[in-house]
C-alpha cells in the first residue's frame, strides 16, 4: 500500500454543549486503504464522518485531503468557555468546506440507514448523482445544449450498473430489490460521483452472515477496480477484521486503540470497551 495521505483528521474534537462527542481525534488514511473505524454504541464514529463530510463544523481541529485543508476550526464565543477538549489554542483559522463542495473534491459516503429514492428506479437513482459533476447551467439545460453531456452520463450509468452487476435490475423500483442489492446501489450511487474516498456507515447493517460476506468481497473489489481508499464504519467483526488493513477505535469519543486486525483482536483496551471487565 502507499504512504501517500488520502485523509488525515488532526486533533478533531466535536463538542455540543458540555458533552464532549468526539476528543482530539487523529486518523489516516492512505491511497488504496480500507480502514475500519470501530466502537460500541455512541462512541462517536457518525459524529467523525459528519465533521470529515462538512455536516459538522468540529468544535476544534482540522481535516486534510490529499495535503488540502478542507476543514479547519477552534472554540469560539461562549463555546471557548465551555470547551473541554484537547489543544486549545493550537487552531486559528476557520474554514469549513460545505458537503456538495466537499464531494466535488472526491469524498462520497453512504449511511447507516440506507437513503435511496425511493420511487425512483436504480438507473436513476445513479443517474441523479452523476449530476453532481455536470458542467452545465441554467442557460444551457433550458436550451438542451448539454445533449451530448446527458447521453454521456447516462452511458456512464449503465456501465456502472454492468460492472457492479445491477444491470440486470436498472428498470426495477429501487426499494424492490432484496436488502443486500439496495446496499450495493447505494454505493453505486456513491461511486456515481466519481471519489478519491469512500466512507461506507455500517453497510453491513440488517445483513445475513451470506450477505456480509458478498458485501465484503463486493467493498474489496470495488476498493481495487475504482483505485478507491475507504472508511468504513462497522459492527460486523468478522467483515472488520476479514477487509480492513488498518483499524482504529473509539470508546466514549476518544481514540483507544489502532493497528492491523491482529493487534487490535488482542488489545485489553478494545475488549474491555466491548465486553467490561469485572469489578
Amino acid at each position: 500500500m502507499s504512504n501517500q495521505n488520502v485523509l488525515r483528521v488532526c486533533d478533531a474534537t466535536m463538542q455540543f454543549g458540555g458533552v464532549v462527542a468526539v476528543n482530539n481525534l487523529n486518523l489516516e488514511v492512505n491511497k488504496g486503504e480500507i480502514i475500519g473505524l470501530i466502537g460500541p454504541n455512541g462512541a462517536g464514529k457518525t459524529t467523525a464522518f459528519n465533521v470529515i463530510t462538512g455536516v459538522y463544523a468540529p468544535t476544534n481541529g482540522a481535516v486534510e485531503l490529499n495535503g488540502e485543508r478542507i476543514v479547519e476550526n477552534h472554540p469560539q464565543g461562549k463555546m471557548r468557555e465551555l470547551y473541554n477538549g484537547e489543544n486549545l489554542g493550537k487552531y486559528n483559522d476557520v474554514k469549513v468546506l460545505t458537503p456538495d463542495r466537499i464531494t466535488k473534491l472526491g469524498v462520497a459516503r453512504t449511511f447507516q440507514n440506507i437513503r435511496l429514492f425511493k420511487n425512483l428506479t436504480v438507473f436513476d437513482n445513479v443517474l441523479i448523482a452523476k449530476h453532481m459533476n455536470m458542467k452545465g447551467n441554467i442557460f444551457s439545460d433550458v436550451f438542451r445544449i448539454n445533449r451530448k453531456e446527458e447521453d454521456r452520463m447516462k452511458a456512464e450509468t449503465l456501465e456502472l450498473l454492468r460492472i457492479l452487476g445491477l444491470e440486470e435490475h436498472k428498470d426495477d423500483i429501487a426499494t424492490s430489490l432484496p436488502y443486500g442489492k439496495q446496499r450495493h446501489l447505494e454505493i453505486a450511487r456513491a461511486l456515481a460521483t466519481k471519489p478519491s474516498l469512500l466512507l461506507l456507515d455500517e453497510p453491513a447493517a440488517g445483513m445475513n452472515p451470506q450477505e456480509s460476506d458478498d458485501l465484503m468481497k463486493f467493498v474489496g473489489r470495488i476498493r481495487n477496480d475504482f483505485d478507491l481508499s475507504i472508511l468504513m464504519i462497522e459492527h460486523h467483526m468478522q467483515v472488520i477484521m476479514g477487509i480492513c488493513d488498518r483499524i482504529y477505535v473509539l470508546d466514549y469519543g476518544t481514540l483507544i486503540a489502532e493497528g492491523t486486525p491482529a493487534e487490535i483482536q488482542n488489545n485489553p483496551k478494545v475488549i474491555e470497551a466491548y465486553l467490561g471487565v469485572d469489578e
